[in-house]
């Protein structure tokens, strides 16, 4: 007598949350709603204050306006739907809802890797080429140059969420994370997920390897241009100037390179990949706009001038 097997396929998923840590992750909800209330504030405050300041409007500043801009889409691509979890316990996801959001992860970290990358080629050219830099930085190069980071980004990263929805889910649909991971999501599909983790593998180091390969080419060349000057002010000033991008970068890429290795140390503790994914997606858009307000002179100026007009108007209402 033939044996019928009856498969049942997934219309949703269920976020677990922080692995081995359930019972008590939401105290984590507090410093998470922080980060990300600064990241939301200190970026608005960075965009105001380009827009507002006459002398921010410069190339260098609108690519800091669209990192800022990036920062924001980032972090509210995740962590509405973290707290959501953590204080409703609205662990539900639909398919699409998941899908899209792997898409859009992906989508953001490439943005911010290319905005790092016209930012760092915008330095190279102010020092290395100062003659030059009116004609070849124009407001057109800020425009051309993140519409190719969007259009590049936007194009490669489709194949990763339908990849991921071309897979089997009959069986579990309960993802071990607070967010919806591409690799988290794929492993819990009956069949073969290789092509998924080839390509998303692939795509990241690809982009990536360009990226950081063009950063560390400009910031030589940078270096090399500083030793040649003769005045020893000059040579901080120029180096001031790309202080604050190198922190940053610095910061990113060493937090994309370790989230990888930490995935050895999964079945000691496995909250900590989980965990270092989540604040790589909300700790550099609160961070960014500090730094730069801190080591950026015409930014502390500009949030300066903010904030008293935005005293005096208080006063005044009063």
């Amino acid at each position: 007598m033939p044996v019928i097997v009856f498969v049942t396929f997934v219309t949703e998923f269920i976020l677990m949350g922080f692995p081995g840590i359930h019972s008590w992750q939401h105290w984590l909800s507090l410093p998470l709603a922080l980060l990300y209330l600064s990241a939301l504030l200190a970026n608005a405050m960075i965009l105001l204050t380009i827009w507002q300041e006459m002398v921010l409007h410069q190339p260098m500043f609108y690519f800091l306006a669209v990192l800022a801009l990036v920062d924001m889409g980032l972090s509210t691509t995740i962590m509405p739907r973290i707290l959501a979890m953590l204080w409703f316990n609205a662990r539900t996801i639909s398919l699409q809802e998941c899908f899209f959001q792997i898409y859009a992860i992906h989508t953001f970290m490439g943005l911010e890797s290319g905005i790092f990358l016209c930012m760092a080629i915008d330095r190279y050219v102010a020092i290395c080429h100062p003659l030059r830099y009116p004609s070849v930085i124009t407001e057109g190069f800020v425009l051309k140059a993140t519409m190719f980071m969007v259009f590049r980004i936007g194009l490669l990263a489709i194949p990763v969420p339908i990849l991921a929805a071309r897979r089997n889910y009959c069986s579990r649909n309960e993802i071990d994370h607070c967010l919806c991971s591409n690799l988290a999501v794929t492993s819990l599909a009956c069949d073969d997920r290789k092509a998924n983790s080839i390509f998303q593998l692939t795509i990241a180091w690809f982009l990536l390897g360009i990226d950081v390969g063009l950063i560390i080419v400009s910031y030589a060349l940078i270096l090399r241009a500083v030793l040649k000057l003769h005045s020893a002010e000059a040579a901080s000033k120029a180096l001031s100037t790309c202080s604050s991008h190198i922190i940053l970068i610095l910061f990113f890429y060493t937090a994309i390179v370790v989230l990888p290795i930490t995935h050895t140390a999964k079945r000691m503790v496995p909250f900590i990949p989980v965990l270092l994914n989540v604040l790589h997606s909300v700790i550099p858009p609160a961070l960014n706009p500090i730094v730069y307000a801190l080591r950026t002179r015409e930014i502390k100026l500009g949030i300066l001038n903010l904030i008293g007009l935005a005293v005096c108007f208080s006063i005044t209402k009063l």
